[in-house]
């Protein structure tokens, strides 16, 4: 929960914030408008509790902004001298047998030359209900290439870990996924994801 003043009328989730931010850029009509209006307002009421306060909801509102703002199809950039092409991908939710919504996206990209298909597996785990994404990989030049490709994407290096029978579990943090969501072909979906998955 993001809360401005301490107040409990302007206190919102910062998922709210993000979600007012979005509309502001991509809504349309007077969705479009009162969004902006009320991002407006949070950010004056931001700026009127002091410095700490005014940049952590200015940063809310630039990841909202952001959300949906570049496409995965035809993106490209150079990590640890390897050239990152994405060719596309997406997003979906699915139920685990245990009945929890999961987020599944998956990527096509060709990285250092090796084109692979890539699956990253969100769920919510731990007291906090924490968001995080976990991919299983067995030769260690993939894992690398993929967390070349993660890094690309979000701007943040996964965690990686060998496990005993030797696959390397690969994990992405809510920081990475608020990366992911600044794609259009995944944004949709991680939206709805986090709206269900906090119930």
């Amino acid at each position: 929960m993001l809360s401005i003043c301490g107040k409990p009328d302007v206190s919102i989730l910062r998922e709210g914030l993000e979600r007012a931010a979005w509309l502001s850029v991509h809504g349309s009509g007077d969705r479009q408008r009162h969004a902006a209006e009320f991002v407006s307002y949070m950010l004056k009421r931001a700026g009127e509790e002091g410095g700490a306060v005014y940049r952590k909801a200015l940063e809310v509102v630039e990841e909202g902004r952001a959300r949906g703002s570049l496409k995965l199809e035809g993106f490209e950039k150079e990590v640890d001298g390897r050239l990152v092409k994405v060719v596309g991908g997406g997003a979906e939710l699915e139920r685990s047998r245990s009945g929890r919504t999961l987020l599944r996206i998956k990527i096509a990209a060709e990285v250092g030359g090796v084109r692979r298909d890539y699956t990253i597996t969100y769920g919510r785990y731990g007291k906090n209900n924490a968001a995080v994404g976990f991919a299983y990989i067995r030769e260690e030049a993939d894992a690398e290439r993929f967390s070349a490709l993660v890094e690309a994407l979000t701007g943040k290096r996964p965690r990686m870990r060998r496990m005993k029978d030797g696959t390397i579990m690969i994990m992405c943090t809510r920081e990475h996924l608020d990366g992911f969501a600044r794609y259009a072909e995944l944004a949709d979906a991680i939206a709805r994801w986090l709206e269900e998955a906090r119930r």
